[in-house]
């Protein structure tokens, strides 16, 4: 796990007063960290425009068309007119050394480095520079955001000073911020971060399932129980996610016997809730199936639960949030429907998505004993005051079903024994990498391969 912060503006202070580490310095090292990397990537001949703004973000950028200066062939772009202090300093020593200034984007560049605005940026962009940034977004160059791209580019990698921001990892920045990489300021991160509440998910944080006691039996592994509802096919695709996963057992609660012949012969049915069940999992293709005291009566026990789909949009939903085990897994738009219900907040789903964090950081602290799984782009989990994003995710989960074997997955880990959190972050990331091993085309993955795929972890 890597830590991730609001802002780190209050890290460079730490720098300067603790340290002894001026701004001049921590930018120094930004910029040959920045340089590190494209001598690393790209040959001597390669050319290279770096168009910068007037504040601290430009004066990296140009920091960086210094030190490449007379290694590669390098033109500065002004987009804004230097203004910062350190935007002047920098300005001064590249024009010393005769860096080459140019007034319009060159026909041909083999990386163009954006460094308008950072990551401190509030507002929206003129029209000059918007069309600049549209202009850069179709030439054929490798292109570079330093610390955070601007709104509207679209990097192949950004450089990030310091340490990793929440902002790179909203949804709407998916596209755009390419392959992330940290330039360290001249201290180990280890020393320049200090604690966060919230942390970016590896993929080598995976915790699966493993059998390690052979001494055990089905009965060891837990007994799961998924209501199964209106559609079907949802409650399947979750139980059979379930049931790879691990779980000893897997019964469809309200299972009609006369579709008893179209399930896996491995999984049972019952019409109320087993007595030796260990989890639940509700509201995937619930529907209208049951009364709501038909499904109290599956719901009144303390056995840890998952909720999706449907029950976002059932005022039991209140009840169930009393229970101590719970894992909620909304998509946005149920996730809208569940602030609502709980009188959190009266939102569109474009108002959260263009503040997701702020969102799960208010239903978290309301409801500090539930662990929330909020879908997207980049998954965020959250419980009381402590958050994780997932950002493994990929398009090609982009398909009905998938979520249905999410709510499988964890709870899966629910029914042996896993705690809430633990289960949400192993299922989340066991899903995101069952997509990311598929090797099939991108729009062809199906929930059917999910599963298959859990066989090969």
């Amino acid at each position: 796990m890597q830590k991730l912060f609001e802002e780190v503006g209050s890290l460079d202070v730490r720098c300067y007063e603790k340290f002894e580490l001026s701004e001049d310095i921590l930018m120094e090292h930004a910029a040959e960290g920045m340089a590190a990397y494209i001598r690393q990537n790209f040959s001597n001949d390669s050319t290279l425009c770096i168009v910068v703004g007037s504040g601290n973000n430009g004066a990296d950028g140009i920091a960086l068309a210094r030190l490449l200066h007379g290694d590669f062939q390098v033109t500065l772009l002004h987009a804004k007119t230097p203004k910062s202090p350190m935007a002047l300093l920098q300005k001064n020593r590249a024009d010393a050394i005769g860096v080459t200034v140019v007034s319009q984007l060159p026909s041909h560049a083999d990386i163009i480095v954006e460094a308008i605005v950072g990551t401190g940026f509030k507002g929206s962009l003129n029209e000059t520079l918007t069309q600049l940034i549209v202009d850069i977004n179709k030439t054929n160059a490798f292109k570079i955001a330093c610390d955070m791209p601007t709104p509207g580019f679209f990097a192949d990698v950004t450089l990030t000073m310091g340490a990793l921001k929440k902002a790179l990892f909203l949804d709407k920045n998916k596209d755009a911020v390419g392959n992330i990489e940290v330039i360290n300021l001249g201290i180990s991160r280890n020393i320049y971060e200090k604690e966060s509440n919230w942390q970016l998910l590896d993929m080598d944080d995976i915790e699966l399932p493993h059998r390690l006691c052979e001494d055990s039996h089905k009965g060891s592994y837990g007994h799961l129980a998924v209501i199964s509802g209106e559609k079907i096919g949802a409650s399947l695709l979750c139980a059979q996610a379930a049931l790879r996963f691990g779980s000893g057992l897997v019964s469809l609660v309200g299972f009609e016997k006369e579709h008893a012949l179209h399930i896996p012969h491995a999984l049972m049915y019952a019409h109320s809730l087993p007595e030796n069940t260990t989890a639940i999992a509700i509201g995937m293709g619930l529907g209208s199936e049951f009364s709501e005291n038909e499904l109290l009566e599956f719901l009144d026990n303390g056995l840890p639960l998952v909720v999706d789909a449907d029950l976002f949009h059932m005022p039991l939903l209140l009840k169930l949030l009393q229970k101590e085990q719970i894992v909620l897994t909304p998509h946005p738009r149920e996730f809208v429907s569940l602030l609502r219900l709980v009188q959190l907040a009266e939102i569109t789903v474009e108002e959260l998505q263009a503040d997701r964090f702020k969102y799960v950081e208010l239903f978290c602290n309301a409801f500090t004993h539930a662990t929330l799984l909020l879908k997207g782009a980049n998954v965020i989990i959250g419980q009381k005051d402590t958050f994780y994003i997932n950002p493994h995710g990929s398009a090609k989960l982009a398909k009905g079903g998938s979520g249905d074997v999410l709510s499988g997955l964890i709870a899966a880990l629910l029914a042996q024994g896993y705690t809430p959190l633990k289960a949400a972050l192993n299922g989340s990331l066991t899903h995101t990498f069952l997509a990311k091993n598929y090797s099939g085309a991108d729009f062809s993955l199906t929930p059917d391969d999910l599963i298959a795929g859990i066989g090969k972890l």
